[in-house]
């Protein structure tokens, strides 16, 4: 089957969620600055950078090939998005902020063709409260180091979770509901493989 879409992520989470929902896809990566703009919310940080993800590759491969999804997830606390440990340092503070209390998650996903569109999966988190030992311990089994917010809800990160609300997927980097429906918006149906 050739591919529906162009994965604009070298994400292996968001390669596995694409998968689990049947989307056939190739991965085509390239960098762009993701550092927030002064007094950017977290919802316009999340969305732009997305955006920015799916126009880099569609720019870079034309117009001839499939729809490019770029995607971006932050966890926010007080408004400002986390971003990822730059060091064990780095994640002790970060999992500190999020210990013992509620943070949110932000996913967009946006799809770039002829056109383009996005959309923003909200999540709401609750952490338990954690101790200096375990983030250590957390920090040393390699799991946070390029996650956003220093965690990851389907490793390790679970156990740190109480509660949950909004979408399990958004919270791993790719809301698939948010996704299925982006895909459907461009003629792109998820289960037509199944009729």
């Amino acid at each position: 089957m050739s591919e529906q879409i162009i994965l604009a992520s070298a994400s292996p989470r968001r390669q596995a969620l694409l998968r689990q929902i049947g989307v056939s896809f190739r991965q085509q990566v390239t960098e762009i600055d993701e550092t927030p703009w002064d007094n950017e919310a977290a919802e316009a940080y999340v969305t732009r950078l997305a955006l920015e993800k799916a126009r880099a590759v569609h720019a870079q491969l034309g117009n001839d090939e499939a729809p490019v999804l770029g995607a971006d997830t932050a966890v926010v606390v007080d408004g400002r998005p986390l971003g990822k440990p730059r060091d064990a340092q780095h994640a002790r503070e970060l999992l500190g902020q999020l210990s013992g209390r509620e943070h949110r998650v932000l996913s967009a996903v946006a799809l770039v063709a002829g056109r383009e569109a996005v959309h923003v999966s909200d999540s709401r988190v609750w952490f338990r409260r954690l101790g200096d030992d375990e983030i250590d311990a957390y920090w040393r089994s390699g799991e946070p180091r390029d996650k956003a917010g220093a965690y990851a809800i389907q490793g390790l990160g679970a156990v740190f979770i109480e509660r949950l609300e909004g979408s399990y997927s958004g919270v791993m980097g790719l809301p698939l509901y948010e996704t299925a429906r982006l895909l459907q918006d461009f003629g792109i149906q998820v289960l037509d493989q199944f009729k």
